[in-house]
């Protein structure tokens, strides 16, 4: 490990040390984790996840708003609760359409189990990612607009032998962060998930952690995409071979409170 190297890890190690706690999670400093961490439900986590884009204090305003006990309702009552209920890229009709996706989804799935079932077959996160989404896709009879693309995210892009491109794939922030709550398991995030290794998670790239990884020199890549944030989660893993997304909160923090 080089000199900088020492000096970045001694920084987030430090930072972690004093973020990996209750108070971290506060309406002073918003994060989408704090209304995702009241709830043992797979379902209501990952709606947290998939809502937490923009300004934190707003993220956590719509998901204070929301009943998600509708998960477990009709869906006459899904349409008549949230027929006024919008948020930003996502209309009205984008919200009723992913609570009864994931009412119908929890009656037949756990979402563990179906991220696993692609997963296992080499541990690999990505590829149990693009079969949660298309299974999405499928219980909303493939419905489609431009605000439930944005929620759901696409699916990813392949090369010709059928391997998911590294180039050219978004670094599917909102879908890593909702891993990271699920699979690993200290002060912050949630540990709901047993059979998911958290060394082979993914960096949940933003545009903050981005900025801050290439400050700290920890990316030289100039291009916001997947293939940047595996290039920081395998320099991340000469930290901590088999927990590098501990540093994501820390990341995220140092960039959110200009800290550098």
């Amino acid at each position: 490990m080089t000199k900088n190297d020492k000096k970045i890890k001694e920084l987030l190690d430090k930072e972690i040390l004093c973020r990996n706690c209750a108070d971290e999670l506060s309406y002073e400093k918003p994060d989408p984790l704090l209304v995702a961490s009241r709830f043992k439900d797979e379902y209501i986590i990952l709606l947290c996840a998939l809502f937490a884009y923009g300004k934190a204090s707003l993220i956590v305003k719509f998901l204070d708003s929301l009943d998600f006990s509708l998960l477990d309702e009709n869906e006459e009552k899904i349409e008549k609760e949230l027929d006024k209920f919008y948020y930003r890229f996502q209309n009205a009709q984008d919200v009723k359409t992913i609570f009864k996706t994931f009412r119908k989804m929890k009656q037949e799935n756990s979402l563990e189990e179906l991220f696993f079932k692609a997963y296992k077959k080499e541990n690999n996160v990505l590829e149990g990612l693009d079969f949660l989404i298309e299974t999405i896709y499928k219980y909303s009879n493939n419905y489609t607009s431009q605000g439930f693309t944005f929620l759901v995210s696409n699916r990813l892009k392949r090369d010709a032998k059928g391997e998911i491109k590294e180039i050219g794939n978004a670094p599917y922030k909102r879908w890593h962060m909702f891993f990271r709550w699920m699979v690993r398991d200290d002060n912050l995030d949630l540990g709901l998930w047993k059979g998911i290794d958290k060394k082979d998670l993914i960096l949940p790239l933003d545009t903050h952690t981005f900025k801050v990884s290439q400050k700290l020199g920890l990316l030289t890549r100039k291009t916001y995409d997947l293939k940047s944030a595996l290039l920081i989660t395998q320099k991340l893993k000469e930290f901590d071979i088999n927990d590098p997304i501990k540093y994501d909160f820390a990341l995220y923090r140092i960039g959110q409170e200009k800290i550098l």
